[in-house]
């Protein structure tokens, strides 16, 4: 059985390697982990290592015009046997006012195009959930617009994020391509933890197989120690910083943590683990948990913390006085969520900012006003 987030991707590459290409493709969606997927696809298959100096091309529409694009892609190279231009800014093509003539620029080049060039324009401002019936109404009209002035002449990929089930379905079928077992409970523990962001999963799962080596199989154990150790540790240092309203001590724990090797395009899998943290300590201050033995009578299969982490998140959860502190910073963790899927200037910024209002008192805050200020997006 197909698994649906996969499938739009799919098609996709089976295209690439039969080589029936249309002129022009739409990648719609922040799904980070289908968008690379396609990338990387289509510079294997369409421009070799030794000509990517000459064949690959990046734009983005807010600093090119789109006439300048589309005369470059006209252009056949003399250096390079096929041309790939990626395109960024989409949104500009639908802003204010008329926008006939760019749609009909790109219409007229998609019916006489270069035949030895492709363009892929990127439209990874709308987030398309895994189910689709969620879709934010903002997000609905911006695809539903893309498919209705490009969708006749260019080929649209959804790459819309995946459900938790898909998810541990391709990390079976994924280890068996790799010669490698991986235990039904550790491909769900490796999705849960890690907020479902599949290319946080596929990077941490590359990690794992190298460290099955010639045992060939991945276990429970082995994600709770390669995977959930090291990034729960650093998220509870960041959460430890955070309750005890060091503002200074949080931002720097934030620094390092989004200066590992995932960087920036963790994030949204970090504010899954800190929101799921907060929920944790509301548990905790509700029912009020004093000790492991009352944690993990509160706490239910799939929502537990990690041993090593049980006195801390209790002590943690206990330097709130109320359960209205702790909805409030469940509240700034959803509205930074929006945020980042929003294509901010800054995934960095988004974050200090959230961090920054977390570690602040709310009497203070509301006291000073200045930590009200919006971030653009």
């Amino acid at each position: 059985m197909a698994m649906r987030a996969f499938s739009q991707a799919d098609r996709f590459l089976s295209e690439l390697e039969s080589r029936k290409l249309k002129p022009a493709y739409v990648l719609v969606g922040d799904e980070a982990f289908f968008r690379k997927r396609c990338r990387d696809a289509i510079l294997d298959h369409l421009v070799a290592p030794d000509s990517r100096d000459f064949g690959l091309f990046e734009f983005d529409l807010a600093e090119t015009s789109l006439n300048e694009v589309l005369d470059r892609a006209r252009t056949p190279s003399l250096m390079a046997p096929f041309q790939v231009f990626f395109v960024r800014g989409v949104k500009t093509l639908f802003g204010r006012g008329s926008n006939e003539g760019k749609i009909g620029a790109i219409e007229a080049y998609c019916k006489n195009p270069n035949p030895a060039a492709l363009l892929v324009f990127v439209a990874d401002y709308i987030g398309i959930p895994a189910d689709a019936r969620r879709m934010e109404m903002t997000d609905k009209d911006r695809y539903q617009k893309i498919r209705e002035d490009l969708g006749p002449f260019c080929g649209i990929v959804e790459l819309s994020r995946v459900q938790e089930g898909e998810a541990v379905r391709w990390i079976g079928e994924y280890c068996v391509r790799r010669g490698v077992k991986i235990d039904a409970d550790g491909a769900r523990e490796l999705v849960d933890a890690l907020g479902g962001d599949m290319t946080m999963v596929s990077n941490e799962l590359e990690k794992l197989i190298l460290y099955a080596g010639e045992k060939g199989k991945i276990t429970l154990g082995d994600v709770e120690t390669m995977v959930l150790a090291a990034k729960q540790r650093s998220l509870y240092e960041l959460t430890d910083a955070i309750s005890s309203k060091d503002r200074v001590r949080a931002l720097g724990v934030l620094d390092a943590l989004l200066s590992t090797g995932d960087g920036e395009e963790a994030a949204i899998g970090h504010l899954f683990m800190l929101a799921k943290t907060f929920r944790q300590m509301l548990v905790i201050l509700e029912r009020n948990v004093r000790d492991q033995r009352m944690l993990w009578a509160a706490l239910w299969q799939g929502f537990r913390v990690p041993p090593f982490a049980a006195d801390d998140i209790i002590r943690q959860a206990r330097r709130y006085k109320s359960k209205r502190e702790l909805t409030r910073a469940i509240r700034l963790v959803a509205k930074a969520d929006l945020a980042l899927r929003s294509s901010p200037p800054s995934k960095r910024l988004v974050f200090e900012k959230l961090v920054l209002d977390l570690a602040t008192d709310p009497k203070l805050e509301a006291a000073g006003g200045w930590m009200q200020e919006e971030l653009p997006v």
